[in-house]
This record gives structure tokens, sequence and C-alpha cells, in this order.
């Protein structure tokens, strides 16, 4: 039984989000990685807030590859506290679930 998750990641910059998608994807973390550019995030950070552009990932894979993905993203990352955070996939085409579950062994 496959659990597919999606998993959103924002970045910082443009590049920084196309390193840590290619890792995933390369290392079958991810089955498919969006980078949506840029967002606008409003946040408070060490009592101030904050008005940014950031960049959002949008990965898709499966619950138990997360802590593996949740690893890489940290060792790629320039935040000392980067979103990374997963929501269940409740239903989906079962021919692109399956997808996710073949490209994410």
């Amino acid at each position: 039984m496959s659990n597919p998750i999606v998993v959103f990641v924002t970045c910082g910059s443009e590049e920084e989000g196309l390193k840590i998608a290619n890792a995933l994807v390369e290392e079958h973390l991810a089955a498919c990685a969006n980078l949506i550019s840029p967002i606008r995030s409003i946040y408070r950070w060490e009592g101030k807030i904050w008005d940014e552009k950031e960049w959002l990932l949008i990965i898709k894979t499966q619950k138990d590859r997360f802590w593996e993905l949740e690893k890489k993203v940290k060792s790629l990352h320039s935040y000392s506290v980067p979103e990374i955070i997963s929501l269940p996939i409740v239903e989906g085409s079962s021919a692109y679930l399956d997808w996710i579950r073949d490209n994410t062994k």
C-alpha cells in the first residue's frame, strides 16, 4: 500500500530550490518537485515581522521517504529552520499515484 504525500519547502532563491529539487529527484526521494517563483512570505522570525520573496517547492513522494527527504533538504538548505511540511494525498489518479510510488523506491 502506497502512502503518497505532498511536501512543501520554501527556499530563499531559485538556485537553492533547483539544487534541492534536483537532488531529491536524482536520489529517488521525490518523484517530482515543482518550483513556484516567486511567492511572497510574511512571517515572524526572531521577534521581527518579515516580508520576503521566497520560492516554493511542491514535492510529491511517499510517507515512508519523508525522514530521508527531510534530512536531505536540511543538508542543502540555507535556512536554520526551513519549512518542511507534508500533507497526505487523499485521492488521486491511480496511474499518477503508481508513478509516484515507482519513482520513490
